[in-house]
């Protein structure tokens, strides 16, 4: 696989720019559905052997019980900065490994460098290979650490999708696999013309259950100029507007990205600080974020509504992740001669749907480019429709052992989602639908 080249994608983001035409579609890696450590590329419905359900299971008035369980979602952002990973690249350090969660989302920005060779060529798909052998990797450590059983210990990966430099690669909880539905992805580019993939979006979107998720991996306009923040509200106008998935057949599934019941926006966003670049340096030298937040570009384009109105980011207890010597903890910009680059927090992780709580938003301490990841952990309700049989059968599962005996005292889910039963990872109605 590592020595067959990608398909040259730009012509594509032209015509979709042009057009409004839909760009991404089926066409992503993903794990064989016979577990196969290999990646192929799949069709919409996967392969006949799969164990999935239909998009010709259409609901009917037979369901007569919901479960709303909690599931557990990992969330990281990485502009690694055009470095090829390596065997020792420490993916590792991104998983919280005390806190196993169901679903694993990794997004990267720079897996290239961004100069017009990548740009315009084809992709470098032995990259995304790379990037994948090095999560799955991180992954088998939690099985190590965790595993209670065969059946539900390992990791598949729905979706791992590369546009130039924005991948994102999205991993499921084995057991979960045969309820995911409908997975697909949409390329936005944003950069050179407006729409050349050096900036832009990579979305991804699965049904798993009842409930519809969408993730958005970015990397908006660079610059850090005070007018510079318009450019990054334009590229989030163009993804939420050019972001077009299929509707999923039978399901009516949303075809946008803002209609989705869980969507967690991540990346390299690149929203700076407005203020003069010494009073910048001074306030992260004295450790006093809050001052810098009330300047942040981003926090206040949410606060005033100019972008992405009723999102959500959770508090930022972390020093800005922008902008690095490699392999070193000084910020870029010391010496005399450089570039002026004033520290800023460029990632972030910010969310929008009910049914949503963040319990962890932090900085990782990885010195491999010029910013440091940032990664979140979201509890989420999953809506599950289920007949008196199925009902029963759960109750006998070992997800259900799992629930039970799941170490609640780091997120208390009762609080979170207070219309839940006794236990706190899933609840029990009877309905008619």
């Amino acid at each position: 696989m590592s020595g067959i080249k990608g398909e040259v994608l730009w012509p594509r983001l032209v015509a979709s720019k042009i057009f409004k035409k839909r760009l991404g579609g089926n066409n992503f890696v993903a794990d064989y559905p016979t577990g196969d450590d290999s990646f192929m590329d799949i069709p919409p419905c996967f392969a006949p052997s799969a164990t999935l359900l239909k998009d010709s299971d259409k609901e009917t008035p037979n369901y007569k019980y919901r479960i709303d369980i909690i599931d557990q979602v990992f969330v990281s952002t990485w502009n690694v900065g055009g470095v090829e990973p390596t065997e020792n690249t420490a993916v590792d350090d991104l998983i919280d490994h005390t806190n196993p969660c169901d679903i694993y989302v990794f997004g990267f920005q720079e897996v290239v460098p961004l100069r017009a060779g990548n740009v315009l060529g084809s992709e470098k798909s032995k990259i995304s290979i790379k990037w994948n052998s090095l999560i799955r990797a991180a992954l088998m450590k939690i099985d190590t650490k965790h595993k209670t059983n065969e059946q539900y210990s390992s990791f598949k990966c729905i979706i791992s999708k590369q546009m130039v430099g924005i991948l994102i690669s999205v991993w499921v909880r084995a057991e979960l696999r045969p309820y995911i539905r409908n997975p697909s992805v949409s390329c936005v580019g944003c950069g050179i013309m407006g729409c050349l993939g050096n900036k832009g979006s990579v979305s991804v979107r699965f049904r798993l259950h009842e409930t519809s998720f969408c993730f958005v991996c970015s990397h908006l306009a660079s610059g850090g100029r005070e007018a510079h923040h318009k450019y990054r509200n334009s590229n989030i106008q163009e993804i939420l507007s050019r972001t077009i998935f299929s509707s999923g057949s039978s399901l009516h599934l949303p075809t946008d990205i803002l209609h989705h019941d869980r969507v967690i926006f991540l990346g390299d966003l690149n929203y700076r600080i407005s203020l003069p670049e010494s009073t910048t340096r001074l306030l992260v030298y004295e450790g006093d974020w809050n001052a810098l937040l009330e300047h942040d570009q981003l926090r206040m384009e949410l606060m005033e509504g100019q972008v992405l109105e009723g999102w959500h980011e959770g508090s930022i207890n972390f020093g800005p992740t922008y902008k690095y010597y490699p392999g070193s903890d000084e910020y870029y910009g010391i010496f005399e001669g450089e570039k002026k680059r004033a520290p800023a927090w460029c990632d972030r992780i910010i969310w929008q749907g009910e049914g949503v709580k963040q319990h962890l938003y932090e900085r990782v301490e990885s010195k491999l480019s010029d910013h440091r990841p940032v990664r979140a952990i979201f509890s989420t309700q999953v809506r599950v429709k289920l007949k008196l049989r199925a009902l029963g059968n759960f109750f006998l599962s070992e997800r259900f052992e799992r629930f039970t005996n799941s170490d609640t005292n780091l997120h208390n889910f009762q609080d979170d989602f207070p219309n839940s039963c006794s236990n706190p990872r899933f609840s029990l109605h009877l309905a008619d639908f």
